[in-house]
């Protein structure tokens, strides 16, 4: 059996609980894919983007829903040795990638020298907003995981003062008729890096150059300190994971102090006062 096959085989078969059958409920559950979507698919050189394309390619095959995809890699300045083990990656798990190329690396650095990794990423959106219109597709589907939401959420209420979350799907605001969609939403870390062991895959953990510097992006050793603060939390109760990510799901608007949304902010003093009974 070739190998891609092998890899294939084991996402249906032996991860099928831990992978597959999350991946099917996150589609079902969110509604993430529909009938003749066109679907962009961003391959970064990661374990996750690399699986969420193995995961589309077999929807495709075994799925219901007829649907296109194309498999995107951005190249916003990657060493040549890094591109390489993407392309090679990519030709081990027979997937036919597209590479476009960017400057991004180049310009957010001129832009921001002290601190490039903003600027890199909304540069980065903005070209692949730009290629899925391009290819005439409606969605762009990114390889975050249940973990990546889990560890936006805290970082949200400790850093930033406010609970909000990494949501399933959103619309563009500045490109009609393209949506964000993460696939893997329901997909535990531990069990992507278990898919990935069993297989003995390798895969760039990360490409980009300002990274080297952990100075450059302070988010990333933020986000490096919620992945260790969830792993002591599961030693003292093993589902926390899981009642963090249920707790956006089920937010009591009747017990909280105050929310915003597209219509401004509130208080729970509003309805408070307007409940109070009326004095004759």
């Amino acid at each position: 059996m070739e190998r891609y096959r092998e890899i294939e085989k084991s996402i249906i078969k032996k991860y099928r609980k831990e992978i597959w059958s999350k991946f099917i409920k996150a589609l079902k559950d969110y509604q993430l894919i529909s009938a003749n979507d066109k679907i962009m698919v961003c391959i970064s050189g990661g374990k996750d983007s690399f699986l969420l394309a193995k995961l589309i390619q077999e929807l495709i095959r075994h799925g219901q829903i007829p649907f296109e995809a194309h498999y995107v890699v951005m190249d916003p300045g990657y060493n040549k040795i890094n591109r390489e083990y993407i392309i090679n990656n990519a030709r081990l798990m027979n997937i036919p990638i597209e590479i476009f190329e960017t400057d991004i690396f180049e310009v957010s650095n001129k832009l921001n020298p002290e601190n490039p990794c903003y600027m890199c990423a909304r540069m980065r959106r903005g070209h692949l907003y730009n290629k899925a219109k391009e290819l005439g597709c409606n969605k762009i589907a990114l390889g975050h995981h249940f973990d990546d939401v889990i560890e936006t959420t805290l970082l949200s209420m400790l850093y930033g003062a406010e609970i909000k979350t990494m949501l399933p799907k959103i619309h563009s605001d500045n490109f009609e008729g393209v949506d964000l969609i993460r696939p893997m939403y329901l997909i535990k870390e531990q069990d992507i890096l278990s898919w990935r062991n069993y297989n003995e895959l390798t895969f760039l953990n990360c490409a980009c150059k300002f990274t080297e510097n952990a100075a450059h992006d302070e988010s990333l050793s933020k986000r490096k300190e919620m992945k260790k603060l969830i792993s002591q939390l599961r030693t003292l109760y093993k589902d926390i994971d899981h009642n963090i990510f249920k707790s956006m799901d089920n937010i009591n608007l009747n017990c909280v102090l105050g929310y915003r949304n597209d219509e401004g902010k509130h208080s729970f003093l509003d309805e408070y006062i307007d409940s109070k009974p009326h004095q004759e």
